[in-house]
């Protein structure tokens, strides 16, 4: 057993060391032209960001693993001998909390300062936001983890209401069993009609106990985990909506990308028109964007220029993307004839992968059906693969359990991206090969970390049956859903249901509209 747990934390640390050259190399060839040799702090920021949240993601997997290692163990407690999963679990969702709350909306309010102001005066305008956000904050999470010990009087019913429904206490529901003791047996008889030691009813009394001996037992959830609940709460609102649309528009997006692909090279002609009326628009964003440049130096900064300012970017995400499809329809250069073949290519790859996502996102919404909104549960389903992939080979299953962990992840981003093109209240920011500024990448990477945390629980929920005993399941699955006033929210499956409900309108979304074609949008105007 110390052998395995030897070679479990050398694994762990060389996929430490992997994901953080990853997150680097994503860093490098996505990053803007213009934050090159610049903006290092934000920088830090994204790297170690998307760290946390692609450890946050692997550390279930590792967390099966860590029970494993025990599992086998021969005295009392080899499983202290292990990874101290529980401890990590609170630290990394705690650091996840401080940058999504804390570090990224400081990083993005330095980043997108005014370049005029000196880094001092960045500095201090970015701190003094973040500092009245830490304030806020502390006193909501401690007015609501200590709220029994408010006065009443000094505040209003309906604030009572809240902080009686969000207080931090954890309600377990438990019940008491008891039996007399009988004569040690010198055979063992066991069935399904005689469960229990002897033939009489009082040998198995403690399990024939009624509903009535059911009691509540009450305790204080420990801060860390309160706050980690809390934040679940919020994230899982996000996984909700953006995991439900995902999960679909994800494999669903890439193979209408292949019906809709361009089926043949443009002429010269052609070429020309197009590239004429994009080159009017380019100009005209120009125009507007110079004007913009110069009332927000003359401080004229309202809410029409806030406006001003969404729709000339939305229009320049239109503009980039139809100078993409034109590059495609009408290859340049001597190497033409090679370019547009590795973009059929490529249109082909999108089939083979929308195609393989369909099946684990079908996979994804049967499990959530057969295993979590019918009670009880159809089949453990995914479960019980997984356990027979580790059969197979010792951390097969735990692979798989990762990939459909990652997937989901996956998923909400993909929704993300397409609910933010079409939410007015979402300030979107896509991430583009080599043309992705820190701010976006800020943004992505702070939605991440807040879903991430959602992901985690969802999945530990999901895969209950092959990921009990582990520290995530204590976390996750005891103290999260007994948490007072937030447990009905899991009692009920509020978040599944949502989940399913979504998938299935955006499923019906594309299957009316994804194969149409994308309409070119008309003359860009600002507002008066």
């Amino acid at each position: 057993m110390g052998d395995f747990n030897l070679a479990l934390v050398i694994v762990a640390i060389v996929v430490c060391i992997i994901v953080f050259l990853f997150n680097i190399y994503l860093l490098v060839n996505y990053q803007h032209p213009d934050d090159k040799n610049q903006a290092y702090f934000p920088k830090f920021v994204v790297v170690f960001g998307l760290f946390v949240a692609a450890i946050s993601i692997l550390m279930l997997p590792a967390d099966v693993a860590n029970r494993q290692a025990c599992r086998h163990a021969i005295y009392n407690g080899a499983c202290n001998l292990t990874l101290p999963m529980k401890d990590l679990w609170i630290a990394v969702y705690i650091v996840d909390a401080v940058l999504v709350f804390f570090i990224i909306p400081f990083a993005m309010f330095y980043y997108e300062g005014d370049q005029d102001k000196s880094v001092a005066k960045r500095i201090k305008s970015a701190l003094l936001w973040v500092i009245t956000t830490a304030i806020v904050c502390g006193l909501v999470l401690g007015i609501l983890y200590d709220g029994f010990r408010c006065n009443v009087h000094a505040i209003d019913f309906m604030a009572f209401v809240v902080i009686l429904g969000l207080v931090g206490k954890v309600d377990f529901t438990v019940r008491h069993l008891s039996s007399t003791t009988a004569t040690f047996p010198s055979t063992w008889d066991f069935s399904r009609n005689q469960p229990c030691i002897g033939s009489g009813a009082r040998e198995c009394s403690a399990y024939l106990a009624n509903a009535s001996s059911e009691k509540t037992w009450t305790m204080r959830a420990t801060f860390p985990e309160y706050v980690v609940a809390l934040a679940t709460i919020i994230g899982s609102v996000l996984f909700a909506i953006f995991g439900g649309v995902g999960i679909a528009c994800l494999p669903l997006g890439l193979i209408f990308a292949f019906i809709r692909r361009p089926k043949a090279v443009i002429t010269r002609s052609q070429y020309i028109k197009e590239a004429t009326e994009l080159g009017k628009k380019a100009r005209e964003l120009k125009k507007a964007a110079d004007v913009l440049h110069q009332e927000e130096r003359s401080g004229n900064k309202g809410r029409k220029w806030r406006k001003n300012v969404k729709a000339v970017e939305k229009e320049l995400l239109q503009l980039e993307e139809d100078v993409k499809l034109l590059e495609e329809v009408y290859p340049q250069g001597e190497k033409a004839e090679t370019s547009w073949a590795l973009t059929v290519l490529g249109y082909l790859a999108k089939l083979v992968l929308g195609i393989l996502g369909l099946i684990v996102s079908v996979a994804w919404v049967a499990h959530i059906i057969i295993y979590l909104l019918i009670d009880p549960p159809l089949s453990p389903f995914l479960n019980e693969v997984f356990i027979k992939l580790d059969d197979i080979w010792g951390l097969l299953g735990t692979v798989a359990f990762a990939f459909f962990c990652f997937y989901l992840l996956l998923a909400v981003i993909a929704g993300a991206m397409m609910l933010g093109l079409r939410l007015v209240f979402i300030t979107i920011h896509p991430m583009k090969w080599g043309a992705t500024l820190m701010n976006s990448f800020l943004f992505n990477v702070g939605l991440i970390l807040l879903c991430s945390i959602s992901v985690i629980q969802f999945c530990a929920t999901a895969f209950g049956y092959y990921a009990q005993a582990t520290a995530a399941q204590e976390i996750f699955g005891h103290t999260l859903q007994s948490l007072r006033g937030i447990k009905y929210l899991y009692k009920y499956n509020v978040f599944q249901i949502a989940f399913v409900v979504l998938a299935g309108l955006t499923f019906v979304y594309y299957a009316a509209f994804g194969w149409r074609r994308k309409k070119p949008s008309g003359r860009f105007q600002l507002s008066s």
